[in-house]
C-alpha cells in the first residue's frame, strides 16, 4: 500500500487491525521481563499507539511512528498525560528520518504489511534506528488469512536468514494473540551483533 492508502484507512476509520489495546504477546513479554534495559524504544507502524503506550507505561521513553499522519495524530490525542511517549508521522524505511540510536525497536506485523520486495530495506532501516547492542522485538504474521496481503506471510526460515546476519536470536515463541490471530503469529527477540 502507498502512504495515501494507509492515510485513507485511518481518515475514514477503516482499521480492522486495531484491537484497542496492546498486543497480548507484548504485554506478556514486558510482564515476564521486568529487568529489561530501559533505553529508548521506537515503535514503527504504531497505529493508534497502544503498543507504544505499553512500553511507556513499563518505564521506557518511547516514540511511536506511523506512515499515516492521521494515525500519529490520533495516538497523540489518545495518550494520557504524564506517560513518556511521543508520536509522529514518518516512514520507518526512509533513511532521512532516522533520528538517533534507539535501544529497542518493537513492531507488530509492520514487516508483514510492507511489500515483500521491501524486506531487505526493512533490515537496513532497522540497522539505522538501533544503536550498538540494540534489541529488536517483533510479532510477525506467519500465515495471514488473505495470502494476497497485506499482511503478507513469511516463514521462520526467511526471518532467520534475513535478520540472522546482523542480529543474534535471543528467543522466539508462539505468543498469546487475539482470537482472530491465534496460531498465525510468531514472536522474535533479537539483539544486534
Amino acid at each position: 500500500m502507498s502512504q495515501r492508502d494507509w492515510e485513507e484507512h485511518y481518515r475514514v476509520g477503516d482499521t480492522p487491525w486495531n484491537h484497542g489495546e496492546a498486543a497480548p504477546g507484548l504485554v506478556d513479554f514486558l510482564g515476564a521481563n521486568p529487568g529489561l534495559d530501559r533505553r529508548r524504544v521506537l515503535v514503527p507502524g504504531c497505529g493508534f499507539g497502544h503498543d507504544a503506550l505499553a512500553w511507556a507505561r513499563a518505564g521506557f521513553p518511547t516514540v511511536g511512528m506511523d506512515l499515516a499522519p492521521s494515525a500519529a495524530e490520533a495516538a497523540t490525542r489518545l495518550a494520557p498525560s504524564g506517560v513518556p511517549v511521543q508520536f509522529r508521522a514518518g516512514d520507518f524505511l526512509d533513511p532521512s528520518v532516522a533520528d538517533g540510536a534507539y535501544g529497542w525497536v518493537f513492531e507488530h506485523t509492520l514487516y508483514c504489511a510492507i511489500q515483500p520486495a521491501q524486506r531487505d530495506e526493512y533490515v537496513e532501516a532497522l540497522g539505522r534506528w538501533l544503536g550498538p547492542g540494540g534489541q529488536f522485538v517483533a510479532v510477525h504474521y506467519m500465515n495471514p488469512a488473505a495470502p494476497e496481503g497485506p499482511p503478507f506471510g513469511c516463514t521462520r526460515d526467511e526471518l532467520m536468514r534475513r535478520f540472522g546476519r546482523e542480529f543474534e536470536l535471543v528467543a522466539d515463541w508462539s505468543p498469546r494473540s487475539w482470537e482472530s490471530r491465534a496460531g498465525r503469529e510468531w514472536m522474535f527477540w533479537w539483539r544486534r551483533r
